[in-house]
């Protein structure tokens, strides 16, 4: 069973407008177009604030192993 919504008319008239640009044949196909939207975006937000915390942990480890190869005694400590 559907849930009713209480759509304001400024955002009927919205959907509406939206319906007729993109040819959706009903305004619950452009909702649903929407929230596909919607949902790919908090997914690219959410995986790139990821990639921001990985890239930090990473930095510092990186940035410690590049101060051991940027001494000259470097060879010195091989083996």
């Amino acid at each position: 069973m559907g849930k009713p919504l209480m759509i304001q008319l400024d955002d009927d008239k919205r959907i509406e407008d939206l319906k007729k640009k993109t040819g959706a044949k009903t305004k619950i196909d452009v909702v649903r177009a929407a929230l596909t939207l919607l949902e790919h975006d908090v997914k690219r937000t959410e995986k790139i604030q990821r990639w921001q915390r990985a890239a930090k942990i990473v930095g510092r480890s990186s940035l410690d192993v590049a101060k051991d190869f940027q001494t000259k005694d470097r060879f010195k400590k091989l083996p």
